[in-house]
């Protein structure tokens, strides 16, 4: 029986017209979608057509400088503003790419020493202040340069300019008599010896006695430091140190002359030694034939007329400050280093005053006195015991190559004398001349740049590195400081 060709018709209709109709679904879809992605693109390509012919209306409108600039109050006005593209980079790379960064400073606590050339600010400086900041932990101080390059003004500002603030200054040894003015206009004495004047200087006198000792405590300081200071003089007349019978008969001589003295002089010592009254053999007095003699250059002898009496001056430790001129007796080392020597240890007493406050101790040509042993190991102690007793030590000399000349290569001296500069953590240098470049750029550690800026520095103008820290100032004084301070009088016929 074949098929009914109506029953085959409707069955295929059934079959065929649901996939006809998702493919016209289909293909709408696909067109709805491309209208809208066509909308979305051209929405785009108008939203940059008019940014770009809004830039190109923001173009026309600009206003721009004429070649020789606005005129009236508008010259040298942009009115457009000032556009960088950005960019990221660390701080140490960005610090070196961009021109205008500079130092910090210090802070404002302290005294005003002058301008800082590089950022333009006020430059001040205070070793008390920044020590207890923590910026250094040693407040001791080396200043550097050659003559004539202002470095005693700042040394004499240095001072005077923390007198307000309540430290007082104290100069063991003025070869020149540069701070005897200064200690006058400030109120302070300026103590001179030398051949001819008046003025005597008892070594083994008390000295200042600190507050919170008892009468034991004192006596037992006053005989170590009279020992000490006995010693320290005949070390620095005979040139050498002491051997220990030497050091016995000094002893024995001081002990019975302060038993039967209430003013025991050194003319005194100097007799016990050369005869002794309790020395049935002669043994004694043999052992201290060369020290008795070398010390009887101090009262007898050509070094004599400033050690042979009582002390006709007094060492007062309230007065703003005290200097010991010795421009009298420069052309004589020896003297010289027994004058210091004596000074370190009539100052110390009150250096050493736990309740003393804060002081200064001026070095000036430090390069004379660094060649005594003697008192190069006083100014070593004093300098390691700084921070306990308040002290700032400033030491002053023309340049670092000074250091080289103390003591041999590898001896105990040069190792003392370059550990000043290892407890200095300000340092300060002034001009030098081109053959010191290399000996000072490696002392200090400085930078290449820092090393070729020396040789430029004008008067007044100085290297300060503090720590890991580096400035270059320019120091300001006032008329009446310039007064004051001037040390070229005679060069230039001033009054």
């Amino acid at each position: 029986m074949s098929p009914d060709p109506d029953q085959e018709r409707l069955h295929t209709s059934v079959l065929v017209a649901p996939a006809a109709e998702r493919r016209r679904l289909r293909k709408q879809r696909r067109e709805a979608a491309a209208r809208l992605r066509a909308q979305q693109r051209q929405a785009e390509k108008n939203a940059l057509r008019q940014k770009a012919e809004a830039e190109r209306a923001e173009r026309r409108a600009r206003q721009y400088l004429p070649a020789a600039g606005e005129p009236g109050p508008a010259a040298l006005r942009n009115p457009d503003r000032f556009r960088l593209p950005r960019h990221q980079d660390t701080s140490a790379s960005l610090g070196g790419a961009y021109p205008f960064l500079a130092e910090g400073g210090l802070g404002a606590d302290g005294m005003f020493i002058g301008q800082d050339l590089y950022s333009g600010a006020s430059f001040v400086y205070d070793p008390w202040v920044l020590y207890q900041r923590g910026i250094i932990t040693a407040p001791n101080i080396v200043l550097a340069g050659i003559v004539g390059s202002g470095k005693s003004s700042l040394a004499k500002s240095l001072y005077t300019r923390s007198l307000p603030f309540g430290r007082r200054v104290y100069v063991p040894g003025d070869p020149k008599g540069e701070h005897t003015p200064v200690a006058e206009a400030v109120g302070g004495r300026a103590i001179a010896l030398g051949a001819g004047l008046a003025n005597r200087l008892n070594p083994l006198d008390e000295g200042h006695r600190p507050s919170g000792l008892s009468d034991a405590e004192w006596a037992t300081t006053v005989a170590s430091r009279r020992r000490s200071l006995l010693g320290a003089l005949a070390e620095t007349v005979l040139a050498r140190g002491l051997t220990p019978l030497e050091h016995t008969a000094i002893d024995l001589a001081l002990t019975q002359t302060v038993a039967e003295n209430s003013v025991p002089i050194l003319p005194m010592v100097v007799d016990r030694i050369l005869d002794p009254s309790d020395d049935p053999t002669g043994r004694l007095a043999e052992d201290g034939r060369l020290v008795g003699h070398a010390m009887r250059r101090l009262v007898a002898g050509d070094l004599g007329g400033l050690f042979d009496g009582p002390s006709t001056v007094e060492f007062d430790p309230s007065l703003p400050m005290i200097s010991l001129d010795l421009s009298r007796v420069t052309e004589n080392s020896t003297l010289i280093s027994v004058l210091m020597t004596c000074a370190s240890a009539w100052m110390e007493s009150a250096l050493l005053d736990p309740n003393g406050g804060q002081r200064w101790v001026v070095y000036d040509e430090a390069w004379r006195l660094m060649s005594h042993p003697a008192l190069l190991r006083r100014m070593d102690a004093h300098w390691r015991l700084a921070r306990h007793y308040g002290i700032a030590n400033l030491l002053v000399f023309h340049k670092l190559t000074d250091l080289d000349n103390v003591g041999d290569a590898g001896s105990a001296m040069r190792s003392l004398a370059n550990s000043l500069l290892a407890n200095a953590e300000t340092r300060i240098v002034y001009r030098q001349e081109s053959d010191q470049l290399g000996t000072t750029a490696q002392t200090l550690g400085l930078t290449g740049t820092e090393q070729k800026l020396l040789p430029t520095l004008g008067v007044g103008q100085g290297l300060w590195r503090i720590k890991d820290r580096s400035f270059v100032v320019q120091h300001q004084l006032h008329p009446d400081e310039l007064a004051a301070f001037d040390t070229t009088r005679r060069m230039t016929g001033g009054a």
